[in-house]
């Protein structure tokens, strides 16, 4: 008769890494959503109340710091977690479309933010009344309100969503109903 012991393999320290990179993944992209929320309720009905004042007056508010100050580093930090988190988790079928699809969504709302958005920024809160006409400053932010709902809205939501839905994915694999496997 013979016997085999089972042998127990020691996780790779990039295992290991799997789960917090996916779990600081989805911490980012959940204060990315709540910051877009905030900025979308919050902030915007009072910088687009009354064009071109309002802007004027958010500019003066916003002058110590602002979205500008926020946004790119959280976006760059949320491509590199994403990516990451894709990378470590590419093998595992439950969580990997659902990485691919959040990536995706928010690699686009940063393509859009700097294509789009940023320069209508620049139209509104740098050169302003000093380049362009009351007229041309308030048919800029409307557009800029009509696109950050059809755009950076849907983008965000969905890729919070869609981390969301991974993490739970992931973390369900670890969860056997004998218990909790270790890595």
């Amino acid at each position: 008769m013979i016997t085999t012991t089972p042998t127990t393999t020691r996780p790779t320290t990039l295992h290991r890494l799997r789960l917090p990179v996916l779990t600081a993944y989805l911490w980012v992209m959940m204060l990315l959503l709540g910051a877009v929320l905030l900025e979308t309720f919050m902030v915007y009905p009072n910088v687009f109340a009354d064009p071109p004042e309002s802007l004027e007056l958010s500019m003066d508010f916003l002058s110590v710091s602002g979205p500008s100050d926020f946004f790119p580093p959280l976006g760059f930090a949320s491509w590199v977690l994403g990516a990451a988190s894709l990378l470590l988790y590419r093998r595992e079928r439950g969580a990997r479309g659902w990485l691919v699809l959040s990536l995706a969504m928010i690699v686009c709302e940063g393509v859009a933010s700097m294509l789009y958005f940023w320069p209508r920024n620049e139209i509104m809160f740098v050169e302003g009344l000093a380049v362009h006409s009351a007229e041309y400053l308030v048919q800029v932010a409307r557009e800029f309100e009509t696109w950050h709902w059809i755009s950076r809205m849907v983008f965000n939501a969905t890729a919070a969503v869609a981390v969301f839905v991974a993490f739970l994915r992931a973390y369900r694999t670890r969860v056997t109903p004998g218990g909790v496997r270790p890595y």
